[in-house]
């Protein structure tokens, strides 16, 4: 397989990986098929240009350190310029930001339970009765009601009461027989107010909900800040291995100059006859299984460019997803984390994971109080106040018996009923409790006894978080200061394989050695120089772990690279 071929087909792989995984990512948000057709088509686009760049012929010698242009140009980066774009448009970064405002609707839905409710009914009622007694007052009656009422209730938020006020109205016009007042008109206002004494006074369904949501609120905030922390670990992370990839690009092309040059210097030693034509041939493999290293090299850098860019674009559409991303900052040496207990004692005291299993701890304690008040008994306290008025035009008999001659009329109507209603000259108030208790247990106390166990399995549960934290800070604090001696001595091995290179091409100009003593020079070097760059990118991201540990648990979002918040290699 010539190495063009090989190269096509793993950016084939890659960039159809990189395909479904950006498609992956939109679903949540862009469900409309025309942006899903250009998801698709964006890929594909992608996947051509690379295809025809890997096929030409200047694919390893132009200016660029992969060896192609992107089709949006060149973007220089720094590393905090990174961070500023991934908290800007990172996808998993907005839509863990809608998550507190889903729970702040849900509060205010249970906060809207609370508020008063208007109630009105008007209706129109007429009714003809067959004569079913002596008194049915007519041997057809014909009774037309006429309804206007009006209330209002509300449920307190507090102490479980509920309040009503209710005012009726109605228009009666009969042809009874025995009818005082036609039309009449009567008029009611009720107000009532319930309380519960025991079972629902310091907390009802309600109210354990919307305490329990708004634990929740502050759950969603604290995973939001996890996914937060999580995107900028994997964006830092992802930066230094694109670091690590292009250098590792560079190193793999010198190695392949030297392995050239070698050749040529081989050849021109065989034309004036001081070297076999045999030992040109061992030269020429090795440069061939350079550019296969430069190619697999190449490969590698695109997967860390479209890991990065995996963070930092909102869709495909972002100009960004387009252009090839040059990192600017190189990684150092920054001085290793010394107070290792302070950075135990914040995690536990402030990580997201342990936050959130308080948080937890808090809502198991309100399920308690509620299961726990749900079984006691049931007393309520009931008040209520009535008044009535009734009016109408009144009829005048001849005398004081039953369907005595009408013999005149006194007008009257609506407002002779106000008056009475609100002169209260009938009033009716009633004070009533209602006690109610289940014989033989209830559903509220198994519920209570469970929600003890789970209070006690949360507290261990936290307990083994606290050791499991600790754990984890302190082993990233290891893996920086392991990380660091790797360093060093990846520095000192680079350092002498350079100077055995130098020394392996002196002793062959002077005819010392052979062509495999500096083949093999060549290769400890290129492996010595990416060692270390290996080791420095590992140094920077266990650093970034080490911050991430302080802060948030890892694979806490961030999306699909979430493996590049490790310290190793």
């Amino acid at each position: 397989m010539t190495v063009n071929r090989m190269r096509v087909w793993v950016a084939a792989g890659l960039l159809l990986w990189v395909g479904v995984s950006a498609g992956q990512a939109q679903t949540a948000v862009l469900t409309d098929e025309a942006r899903t057709a250009a998801v698709v088509r964006d890929a594909m686009a992608g996947y051509s240009a690379a295809v025809r760049t890997l096929d030409s012929p200047s694919a390893t010698t132009d200016q660029s350190p992969l060896g192609r242009i992107a089709p949006g140009g060149v973007r220089e980066l720094t590393l905090e310029q990174s961070v500023e774009l991934a908290l800007e448009r990172n996808l998993d970064i907005q839509v863990s930001r809608l998550e507190p405002q889903s729970v702040d609707l849900v509060i205010a839905g249970l906060r809207n339970t609370f508020r008063p409710v208007l109630s009105t009914t008007l209706g129109e009622r007429d009714q003809v009765q067959p004569p079913t007694s002596q008194l049915n007052g007519g041997t057809s009656v014909t009774n037309a009601t006429a309804t206007y009422n009006f209330g209002v209730s509300q449920a307190m938020p507090w102490f479980g009461g509920q309040y009503s006020v209710v005012f009726n109205n109605s228009r009666l016009s009969t042809n009874n027989l025995f009818a005082n007042f036609n039309p009449s008109y009567n008029a009611t206002l009720t107000a009532q107010y319930v309380q519960p004494l025991l079972r629902g006074f310091r907390i009802d369904n309600t109210r354990q909900q919307l305490q329990v949501n708004q634990i929740n609120r502050d759950i969603s905030e604290q995973s939001v800040r996890a996914t937060v922390t999580q995107t900028v670990a994997n964006v830092r992370n992802a930066y230094w291995d694109l670091v690590f990839a292009r250098s590792s690009v560079d190193v793999a092309r010198r190695a392949l100059d030297l392995a050239e040059r070698l050749v040529a210097d081989n050849q021109a030693r065989v034309e004036v006859g001081t070297l076999a034509p045999l030992d040109i041939v061992q030269a020429q493999a090795e440069a061939a299984t350079r550019r296969q290293t430069l190619a697999a090299a190449e490969a590698t850098a695109s997967t860390a460019e479209l890991t990065l860019k995996r963070f930092l674009v909102s869709g495909t559409e972002d100009p960004l997803w387009r252009q090839e991303l040059v990192p600017v900052d190189v990684p150092s040496l920054e001085a290793p984390p010394t107070d290792v207990e302070a950075a135990i004692l914040r995690a536990i005291a402030d990580r997201t994971d342990i936050a959130t299993s308080r948080k937890n701890l808090e809502s198991n304690e309100v399920n308690m109080t509620f299961f726990k008040n749900q079984s006691r008994p049931g007393l309520d306290l009931t008040a209520s106040y009535g008044a009535q008025g009734l009016g109408g035009t009144q009829f005048i008999r001849q005398g004081s018996g039953l369907g005595s001659n009408i013999i005149g009329t006194i007008p009257g109507g609506y407002p002779d009923a106000l008056d009475l209603l609100f002169n209260r000259s009938y009033p009716t108030w009633n004070v009533a409790l209602t006690f109610s208790y289940p014989l033989f247990g209830n559903q509220a106390e198994a519920q209570y006894a469970r929600a003890k166990v789970q209070r006690q399995q949360a507290q261990t549960r936290l307990r083994a978080l606290e050791v499991s934290i600790a754990a984890e800070v302190a082993n990233a604090a290891f893996t920086v200061q392991a990380n660091l001696r790797r360093v060093e001595s990846a520095r000192a091995a680079r350092e002498l394989a350079q100077k055995r290179l130098e020394a392996e091409q002196s002793r062959f100009e002077v005819g010392l050695t052979t062509n495999y003593f500096v083949v093999q020079a060549q290769r400890d070097m290129r492996d010595a120089e990416n060692t270390e760059l290996r080791a420095l990118a590992d140094y920077r991201k266990s650093l970034v772990n080490f911050e991430r540990a302080q802060q948030a648990p890892s694979g806490g979002g961030g999306g699909g690279a979430a493996a590049l918040a490790g310290g190793g290699s």
